[in-house]
């Protein structure tokens, strides 16, 4: 299935999302699948995300927090919600091909918001995503 175009979406495009961009990016290098991520409401990229990206060699720095009002659903094949947001979710991403809703804790929001539970976010995502790519591409 080369030539998928994969969207990852978050309420605020700052952690979560942007680290399965990441992820999807480097997983997706040789299958021909295209990865970007948005949210419900764009703000900016979480430099705790970064850094724990960072950690294990994929640099997020350069990305930046859109928008899903600037995309075209109908481009998409398989959309991905990060948060438990799916209901929020406009209805033309949830009625693509594929649309699942992960619902990942948010770094950010937690009370005990240390790099470890980054960490932790960030190889919960890794797994998802790595599993995700493989699916798509076979």
């Amino acid at each position: 299935m080369s030539g998928k175009k994969v969207m990852f979406v978050c309420r605020a495009n700052s952690c979560r999302s942007q680290m399965a961009e990441g992820f999807g990016r480097n997983f997706a290098k040789s299958t021909g699948i295209d990865v970007t991520s948005c949210g419900l409401a764009a703000s900016v990229v979480n430099q705790r995300a970064v850094g724990v990206m960072q950690d294990i060699g994929i640099d997020i720095s350069g990305h930046s927090s859109k928008c899903i009002d600037s995309f075209d659903p109908s481009e998409y094949d398989v959309v991905i919600s990060m948060c438990g947001c799916g209901a929020s979710v406009p209805d033309a991403w949830r009625q693509r091909p594929v649309f699942r809703d992960w619902n990942l804790d948010d770094p950010p929001a937690l009370v005990d918001s240390e790099p470890k539970v980054f960490e932790r976010v960030r190889d919960e995502v890794r797994s998802l995503v790595q599993a995700l790519v493989e699916e798509v591409s076979t």
